[in-house]
């Protein structure tokens, strides 16, 4: 049958001639050749081109069927030019019958295309970017229909693959085309994790290979979709319910959403679609995901382009159930860098530690957890780097500089040889820290600073010998909540927390009760949607208005502290009131396990976190009833400047080192002195020297730091005067700046602090 289009419905006989023109022997340009002669046969089109975009952005006429042959090579079009361009700029099919009336149409007379009236365009996708188009044409005034655009789609697909590849053209046809960039680049974004790495790009969402994206058995893939469709399905489903799920951290909100998505009608048609024109599942969630990308990437509400994310998480989590278990089995090579567009922190703990070197992130926030467990496990991280995955191949070599929070993309020898030798410095100062580790944190004055870590997997407690921490400052309970399938029964959390306590042996060891909620939603808890969730129901809320929830971990903690001496502090108080209620409820728990003759700690101290600015106009009231306080300064100041710590958009809009803050800590330590209550710092401030410098100067004596800030914390305190410190610290209070930090910096020079 002839449609003026495909000779058969379907393009899965020419995909098969496509597949063999790519596997004949013979030149790059003859097979491509054959390509466009295969393409323009099936689809009874008199003329059948392919463009290339070369690295400038010109887009290059690198094959023809039914244009003067000559033009080949030789026609170039600039970015945005001609109809070519349009499909190009627009990522989108175009469809005219008359197309040199369009706007857009540019007379090229080197390629005879005078006579040609209907064109058909499709843009080559790789990564929601548009490397190359494919055109069809037609002396006679025409409009394809509807199965011919998406026709052209599917090969566009197969081809923008397998030119990517170097599957049908070589290395040298690709050396100066933008398919899969091989120059050197560098990006910038923003440190996550201090520390450097180098190592092969090993994508989180790996790439399709061109071997799977033709199908054997069309009925087959068909029946393989539908299936993972019914089976996507009802996972969320039960994600909403409820039950079991691996998406820790994931909001009711977005579950809804990956709902709604996975019903739309336009999405699912699209998939079997793709499916029937000869792609495997694979390949048609990956065709659809592409063309998902283009069109939503160019859209200019912020809202509508955040649904991208929706549906590249749906996508994903397709291709799982399609692989029928999780790509982060797949070989990975030694001393890997994962590169993702974002993460959550069960994602993360599923790779290898002994093969993953470093984290490049498109998104994300040095609040976000992936980050913080990047940080307890001391992997190099750099988030905020735009347009990383389309800038990559599977295998390239990168350089994670977590220092400056810059990336590398394919660096240049003597680039990769000048991190390498910072590397070399990096350890020889590790070593050094080595060398102070059992060194006791003592001021040159004489003072003696308490130096902790913060933890919060099992993997933390090996930092506490190899830093030499004097004990756990902050144990963040929730971590084993977001990395579990299911709400962690009563005997594996007393099994964690017993663990951790062994390790540190007679080290203090303080266990922050479950600080979730906000963006740290558990999907198997019942949670009710809420317009502003790091002001909601969170945290110790979460807790109160959850008793069993707080008491059960009340209980594993007694239980796996019992003969031992248990510090137990309850995070995001706000209110005195909350602090008795959940005083309240450990007492309780006392008194059950007392009835039942189980052991009780041999010395039970229960303090809160000053993290809610309330708080500072309440510690007359609310010290009396504590053991101890500590202030958790990533949410205290975020409350205070009114700036989500997690929000890349405003979390640099105030200086932790400014006048205000300041002020706020100076009055927390000093109603803490003048009440004898004992206090420690355990945000991120704790483990950088210079603010670690201000906060002994204020009068801390306490700091909690991240394992890989001890050691530069510990030596900027032997290098410390306090007195001298206070001395300079009290007229900088008195500054009117927003920001005192470069005035702190020359300060601590002055006293030549190594920091």
């Amino acid at each position: 049958m002839v449609k003026g289009g495909l000779t058969t419905r379907g393009p899965r006989n020419l995909l098969r001639q496509i597949r063999e023109a790519m596997a004949g022997g013979g030149p790059a340009q003859q097979r491509l050749d054959k390509v466009v002669r295969t393409i323009a046969q099936s689809m009874v089109a008199e003329v059948c081109s392919i463009y290339l975009r070369r690295a400038s952005g010109e887009l290059e006429l690198f094959a023809t069927q039914g244009l003067n042959p000559e033009a080949v090579h030789n026609t170039r079009l600039r970015p945005g030019e001609g109809l070519v361009g349009e499909v190009a700029r627009l990522a989108a099919p175009i469809s005219l019958s008359d197309a040199p009336n369009h706007p857009s149409f540019s007379y090229r007379p080197e390629t005879g295309e005078d006579p040609f009236h209907a064109f058909l365009g499709a843009p080559l996708l790789r990564g929601g970017r548009a490397i190359g188009v494919l055109v069809v044409q037609n002396r006679v005034a025409r409009r394809y229909d509807e199965d011919e655009v998406e026709d052209i789609q599917t090969i566009a697909m197969v081809l923008a693959e397998t030119v990517a590849s170097g599957e049908l053209l070589g290395q040298d046809e690709l050396r100066d085309v933008e398919v899969a960039p091989h120059r050197p680049e560098r990006l910038k974004g923003q440190k996550f994790a201090d520390g450097l790495a180098y190592g092969a790009v090993v994508q989180h969402e790996a790439p399709l290979p061109p071997e799977r994206l033709l199908a054997d058995d069309t009925a087959l893939e068909e029946r393989r979709l539908a299936e993972s469709l019914t089976a996507l399905k009802a996972s969320i489903d039960q994600m909403l319910e409820g039950g079991q799920t691996k998406l820790g951290g994931t909001s009711y909100e977005v579950l809804e959403t990956y709902r709604m998505f996975a019903d739309d009608r336009g999405w699912n048609r699209s998939l079997e679609e793709a499916v029937r024109s000869g792609l495997t599942a694979e390949a048609a969630v990956d065709r659809v995901r592409n063309e998902h990308r283009a069109r939503f990437a160019k859209a200019r509400d912020p809202y509508i382009r955040e649904r991208l994310h929706d549906f590249e998480d749906l996508a994903n989590r397709l291709l799982r159930v399609l692989a029928g278990d999780d790509p982060t089995h797949r070989n990975l090579p030694d001393g890997f860098i994962l590169v993702a567009r974002n993460l959550g922190p069960a994602d993360l703990l599923e790779y290898p530690r002994d093969k993953l070197r470093g984290l490049l992130l498109e998104e994300g926030s040095s609040a976000s957890h992936a980050a913080i467990v990047a940080r307890a496990l001391q992997i190099p991280c750099v988030g905020r780097l735009q347009g990383l995955r389309d800038r990559l191949s599977e295998g390239d070599l990168v350089i994670v500089d977590g220092e400056t929070g810059e990336a590398y993309l394919r660096p240049r020898p003597d680039m990769l040889a000048a991190v390498q030798s910072r590397m070399a410095m990096r350890e020889q100062r590790r070593a050094e820290f080595d060398l102070l580790r059992d060194t006791p944190a003592v001021t040159r004055d004489g003072t003696r600073i308490t130096l902790l870590t913060n933890a919060g997997l099992a993997v933390d407690l090996e930092n506490l010998d190899m830093t030499g921490a004097e004990g756990i400052g902050l144990f963040r309970t929730e971590f084993q909540f977001m990395v579990s399938d299911e709400l962690p029964k009563l005997n594996t959390q007393t099994a964690l927390y017993r663990l951790v306590m062994d390790a540190a042996r007679d080290r203090p060891v303080t266990f922050r009760t479950l600080d979730i909620g906000g963006d740290k939603v558990l999907p198997y808890l019942d949670n009710e949607r809420e317009e502003n969730p790091a002001l909601g129901r969170r945290a110790i809320r979460l807790g109160l208005d959850r008793p069993a929830l707080l008491r059960m971990q009340l209980r594993a903690l007694l239980a796996a502290a019992a003969g031992r001496e248990l510090r137990v502090m309850f995070p995001m108080i706000a209110t005195v009131d909350e602090f008795r209620a959940a005083r309240e409820l450990v007492e309780r728990e006392c008194d059950w396990a007392q009835r039942r003759g189980r052991t009780l700690p041999s010395r039970l101290r229960v303090g809160a976190m000053v993290e809610c600015p309330s708080l500072l106009w309440h510690l007359d009231a609310l010290l009396p009833l504590t053991d101890f306080v500590s202030i958790g300064t990533n949410d205290l100041l975020q409350y205070m400047f009114a700036a989500d710590r997690t929000n890349p958009l405003v979390s640099d809009r105030y200086d932790p080192l400014s006048v205000p803050a300041l002020r706020a800590l100076a009055e927390i330590q000093q109603k803490c002195a003048d009440t004898a209550t004992p206090v420690s710092v355990c945000g991120e401030l704790a483990g950088r020297p210079l603010e670690a410098f201000a906060l002994i100067a204020l009068g801390y004596t306490s700091l909690s730091a991240p394992a890989g800030g001890v050691g530069p914390v510990k030596r900027m305190i032997l290098s410390a005067d306090i007195p001298q410190a206070r001395r300079g610290l009290e007229g900088l209070m008195k500054s009117s700046a927003g920001s005192v930090r470069n005035e702190i910096e020359a300060l601590a020079r002055k006293l030549n602090l190594a920091v």
